[in-house]
């Protein structure tokens, strides 16, 4: 009997917690870069013996400095395998699985066969779409309440520079992560008129060198951001450009942050938040300490400062509210204004809805032949939508968005 007054009276030390760490709990570990790195060797140390890995990256000579189980031979290879190898190699009894596509690409069995995600993701996307995933696993009886089995708690990680932070997201029951989609900061853009025009900045030369110049040299190649060839070409270009407007700052590794849009990783955040994830990893699989409530952050910028917040839900997500969206919309106003709102709102943020109504579709952006079939659409207003039996008010519309796993229902309200 555990009489312990630091950890909850559910935690029973002993050889079957033990044996259950080591030979019943499976963990899965999304990216493999920076802190993917760190959480691997953390999550195999700590006593997980079946981990599975996804990264569909792979390895540059920039990762080195910081992505301490790559060595300078792996340039080329996938990180997954290479991480996998490299923990199963040091860390005996652990058995580690690779995999190389992209999160999407696995289904609902996959995920569910696993006791706890740890995500140490670098793009909202992809955190939004397991977010989604995870919540969408989840089964309910027939007096609504949550069936416990299908739960899949998710751990996610972050850093940026000397700013980290480490959550614990239980589906349905604390905030998930499209709860917070106000908080992320946004992708800095620059205008187009002063990049063209007037550039102050290095990065308005190299996003010239990027989008302009390439386009005009290479109408027919898309640019390789992982091909040094590639990438120092837009170096040199950037670099001209700056000389001629007298700016200082461009670089070989500039460039290659901007046009990648890297944020700066620096080896002790990512330690730092990994011993975050993966002692939430430990509390939820053995109950020896209370899990995170829910949010961890660390900021070291001028000094070392934490702290650990409760984040509510919000009870018009997305994703964990079960609500429909609702929009008011005026009847004069067009299909794809709507459309740029769901886009441009931060309370949707979504990338390329597809939509539908009970009388079909309005507008599918892939693949190609039905876009084109349904682009006219965009450009009528819903009293057209109506008149032409597109769209019929008070119907419900299906959305669709590659930010999430399952679809969402759309009420429209007109005025």
């Amino acid at each position: 009997m555990n009489t312990s007054s630091l950890s909850p009276k559910d935690f029973i030390p002993g050889e079957d917690t033990m044996s259950m760490l080591t030979e019943y709990a499976r963990v899965l570990v999304i990216g493999a870069g920076g802190l993917g790195c760190e959480i691997l060797k953390d999550i195999a140390l700590s006593g997980f013996k079946d981990i599975e890995v996804i990264d569909l990256d792979t390895i540059d000579i920039t990762n080195l400095n910081r992505q301490f189980l790559f060595r300078k031979e792996n340039v080329g290879e996938y990180k997954a395998e290479v991480a996998a190898r490299f923990i199963q190699s040091r860390v005996l009894g652990c058995k580690v699985k690779a995999h190389t596509q992209p999160i999407q690409d696995f289904d609902e069995d996959f995920y569910s066969s696993f006791h706890i995600i740890i995500a140490g993701l670098d793009n909202i996307e992809a955190r939004r779409w397991l977010n989604s995933m995870l919540h969408s696993m989840v089964k309910f009886d027939e007096n609504g309440e949550i069936l416990p089995e299908t739960v899949r708690p998710l751990i996610d990680g972050g850093t940026e520079g000397f700013k980290g932070q480490a959550r614990l997201i239980i589906p349905f029951k604390t905030a998930c992560f499209e709860c917070t989609m106000k908080m992320v900061t946004p992708q800095q853009r620059f205008p187009l008129c002063t990049i063209a025009e007037t550039p102050r900045l290095p990065e308005h030369c190299i996003t010239y060198a990027q989008i302009i110049e390439w386009e005009k040299a290479f109408p027919e190649k898309k640019l390789d951001k992982d091909s040094p060839e590639d990438m120092n070409w837009v170096y040199q270009k950037a670099l001209d450009r700056a000389n001629h407007y007298g700016i200082e700052g461009v670089t070989y590794m500039k460039t290659i942050g901007v046009v990648k849009n890297v944020i700066p990783a620096i080896a002790s955040t990512n330690a730092l938040i990994s011993a975050a994830c993966v002692a939430e990893a430990l509390k939820v699989a053995t109950y020896l300490s209370n899990p995170m409530d829910n949010y961890f952050m660390y900021m070291g910028q001028t000094g070392i400062h934490t702290a650990t917040i409760q984040i509510e839900k919000d009870h018009e997500c997305l994703v964990c509210s079960k609500k429909p969206i609702n929009l008011t919309v005026s009847r004069n106003s067009k299909l794809r204004e709507m459309i740029d709102l769901l886009k441009e709102n931060k309370k949707y943020n979504m990338i390329s809805p597809a939509i539908s109504g009970m009388l079909g579709p309005l507008y599918m952006p892939k693949p190609p032949v039905l876009e084109e079939k349904h682009r006219f659409k965009l450009d009528l207003t819903f009293a057209e939508l109506i008149d032409k039996n597109y769209f019929r008010d008070g119907d419900g519309l299906i959305v669709t968005d590659p930010s999430f796993n399952s679809s969402l229902t759309l009420i429209v309200n007109l005025v």
